[in-house]
């Protein structure tokens, strides 16, 4: 497992690529590979937005993600996660975040994908800051996710 919080743009396909190269654990083994990678959007709510800020509560924020990712290997087979963040200013079309799973088999793969990143969107320590287009800027509210209680229940 490996969790990288970032202040600069990344290329998620090379940063896979090089987890993947150096990773033993998965190599033999793996039959699924689910990966998510998540961009800014130059909208949101209805309005242009300009930039975005994540701010994050270093160590709180690592460790709360570890533990997300502990629950998930707790209720699928994982071989190996990767989740890597962004922090800082942000543009639109950057690369925000990636979760990536290894496992046996693709269902576990896909579920667990999902519910990391899902739990991150909810439950992890990051704070996102939007400059709108028209100089303005407003705190982003955290999504409260339905596909969660139904997974953990």
């Amino acid at each position: 497992m490996s969790i990288i919080l970032l202040e600069q743009a990344f290329n998620p396909w090379r940063e896979i690529e090089a987890y993947q190269a150096q990773s033993s654990a998965q190599q033999g083994k793996q039959g699924a590979s689910s990966i998510f990678i998540g961009t800014m959007r130059d909208f949101n709510q209805g309005d242009q937005v300009a930039s975005m800020y994540l701010e994050h509560y270093p160590g709180m924020t690592e460790k709360q993600l570890q533990h997300l990712v502990e629950q998930a290997q707790q209720q699928w087979s994982i071989l190996d996660t990767l989740v890597i963040h962004r922090i800082g200013a942000v543009i639109p079309a950057d690369t925000l975040v990636v979760v990536a799973t290894w496992a046996a088999h693709r269902g576990d793969a896909f579920d667990a994908t999902r519910y990391i990143m899902e739990a991150l969107k909810s439950r992890a320590p990051f704070w996102k800051k939007e400059i709108l287009t028209t100089g303005k800027t407003r705190w982003v509210e955290k999504n409260s996710v339905g596909y969660l209680s139904k997974i953990v229940e």
